[in-house]
């Protein structure tokens, strides 16, 4: 079930990348390596393209194929996680809340409205292109017409507030995964704080920001902190 099930999420990142997206010779490498099934030596040249800026989502996959099989699940829901922020799939989510389950993860549910909640980053970015393009044009029509009236431009004012709130306060959360077993998650940004619970790797936090050495993050809807070489950052 899991190789069949990997098997059909990269095939399907596949299709979704071919036309935008260039292979570069240690893709195409690391891309036969794996399918001839030598994936402990495909996943250094994942890693290193990776490491250059290669976003490629279908590379991210393999690599937490790679790294299940091997038992490294903390690894596996990183790498997942970070092709679910490039490019956002209710398959890849399942995923991710199916190996959270299994160990015992929090930070992954699997609810409607998460799920509504995919739906909307997957066009996230398409949505913000058109309103831009609307606004250009909005200013661009208002601006020719010869006697524009102050209604329409309180219009396009309304439009651009619209715009300006959509950009600002729906963009995505920050997100962090904890790196470290037993990583302790503090009531406030100091050692000295009240400990609040130990988190296990992989567990998945909203950050909220970061002070000093500690990042803020939410934990059961509330503040807590952890220190900030025990969570890493999803780009």
């Amino acid at each position: 079930m899991k190789n069949a099930f990997f098997f059909f999420l990269c095939s399907w990142l596949t299709i979704q990348e071919a036309s935008s997206q260039n292979s570069s010779p240690a893709i195409e490498k690391a891309d036969s390596l794996f399918a001839r099934g030598r994936y402990e030596a495909a996943y250094p040249l994942y890693r290193q393209e990776l490491r250059q800026g290669f976003t490629s989502a279908r590379a991210l996959v393999r690599m937490a194929y790679i790294q299940e099989g091997l038992g490294h699940y903390p690894a596996a829901l990183y790498y997942l996680s970070l092709a679910h922020r490039r490019k956002p799939s209710h398959a890849t989510w399942h995923k991710m809340t199916e190996l959270a389950q299994s160990n015992r993860l929090a930070g992954y549910p699997d609810t409607w409205r998460t799920k509504l909640l995919i739906t909307f980053r997957r066009y996230y970015y398409l949505i913000l292109q058109g309103l831009l393009i609307g606004a250009v044009l909005g200013g661009v029509l208002l601006l020719m017409r010869p006697r524009t009236t102050r209604p329409w431009w309180v219009v396009y004012g309304i439009y651009l507030a619209a715009v300006g709130f959509y950009l600002n306060f729906l963009r995505f959360s920050q997100v962090g995964l904890v790196a470290r077993p037993h990583a302790a998650l503090m009531s406030g940004p100091s050692a000295g704080a009240t400990w609040l619970t130990t988190a296990r790797a992989g567990d998945r936090l909203l950050v909220r920001n970061q002070q000093d050495i500690w990042y803020r993050v939410e934990w059961r809807n509330r503040d807590a902190y952890i220190r900030r070489d025990d969570l890493l950052l999803l780009d």
